[in-house]
């Protein structure tokens, strides 16, 4: 018999799951930052409690976009060496296995990993596919990998970022990102770069509608050409925007603990979620940086569930929407909606 307080849990778990959206930055084990501080000299408290705190939203935390960003901080400066890069992918994939997600899509910041050894891009866009390229047959799980960038850096970097991506399609690299502070920066200097790597065969999704206003979505579907948006959760703020994202089909893959946690949203419990549903919106869960958030992503169908009153079936509605905006392969695509389909019996 299961204890009465993870039955629940239990029927979350059991279903198979999409995500679209989750970064490889806000996914490092704890147990594996206090190995990788024990080994490189990293200064951060020696006791798994302390360092939480540091790198993991507590309870007690100012519900804060700095609060959130702040544990960031403290995050890049474990990226020390190729094999922590190599173990921390590989973990992150095995973590989602265990979560019965059946394809992930993993976005990843080269230039943040690259930055504290002065790592090459290439090379850790490699070490990055290999490793996730391996933990995806071992732990039989369908992986995506999607390169991101910020908006407050250089163009130039994006493009070399773009133009290494599009080198890897047939590797294993299917989109280009673009994230960070929508608040202060605008994206005008990435639309052609976003443009000519739709050309060179990658998919695009932009963070948009977090930070900044519903004309930011527009922005990136008119603009940059998204076929998904990062969030988005204020486009309903404009309801000329929600037509439009409805009648392009665009895609919405957003993230209820991390919005709540970073101040998007003052209460859980007025997530927009539920409202986007009903809009007609194509909306996705995703949990955006698990291990920060300390989430898995049953546990947020169950918080979508409980706290936001959303029906189990339109959860499963959101994991066959997530599917079929997946960046795999059409052929491949067809066939694991299909199966995915069956499963959810829809």
């Amino acid at each position: 018999m299961l204890p009465n307080d993870t039955a629940p849990l239990n029927k979350f778990f059991s279903l198979p799951k999409v995500e679209l959206h989750r970064h490889l930055e806000g996914s490092l084990r704890l147990t594996t930052m206090l190995d990788i501080a024990r080994q490189h000299g990293v200064t951060v408290p020696v006791s798994m409690f302390n360092l939480s705190g540091l790198v993991q939203i507590q309870d007690q935390d100012p519900m804060t976009f700095s609060n959130f960003l702040d544990k960031f901080k403290t995050l890049r400066l474990f990226y020390k060496s190729p094999d922590v890069i190599h173990r921390v992918t590989a973990e992150a994939v095995e973590d989602a296995a265990k979560d019965n997600i059946r394809y992930l899509e993993l976005r990843f910041t080269p230039v943040a990993l690259s930055r504290a050894e002065g790592f090459p891009l290439h090379d850790v866009m490699d070490w990055v596919i290999t490793s996730a390229q391996d933990a995806a047959k071992k732990h039989k799980v369908k992986v995506g990998l999607i390169a991101s960038v910020n908006r407050h850096e250089s163009p130039e970097l994006a493009e070399q970022v773009a133009w290494l991506a599009a080198d890897h399609v047939k590797n294993g690299m299917t989109g280009l990102d673009l994230a960070g502070n929508e608040a202060e920066f605008k994206s005008n200097p990435f639309h052609e770069i976003f443009k000519e790597a739709r050309q060179s065969g990658l998919h695009l999704t932009v963070h948009a509608g977090e930070w900044g206003p519903a004309e930011n979505v527009r922005d990136a579907i008119e603009n940059m050409g998204a076929e998904r948006i990062g969030h988005g959760v204020r486009v309903l703020e404009d309801e000329n925007v929600t037509a439009l994202a409805r009648e392009r089909g665009v895609v919405f893959e957003v993230c209820v603990t991390s919005n709540f946690q970073s101040g998007v949203v003052k209460n859980l419990q007025d997530h927009p979620l539920p409202r986007m549903i009903a809009a007609g919106l194509k909306t996705t869960i995703n949990t955006d940086d698990p291990s920060v958030s300390r989430i898995t992503l049953s546990r947020e169908y169950q918080h979508i569930c409980d706290d936001l009153n959303v029906p189990l079936e339109d959860v499963k509605t959101c994991i066959l929407n997530a599917a079929q905006a997946s960046f795999l392969p059409d052929v491949e695509k067809a066939a694991f909606v299909s199966s995915i389909k069956k499963e959810l019996k829809l």
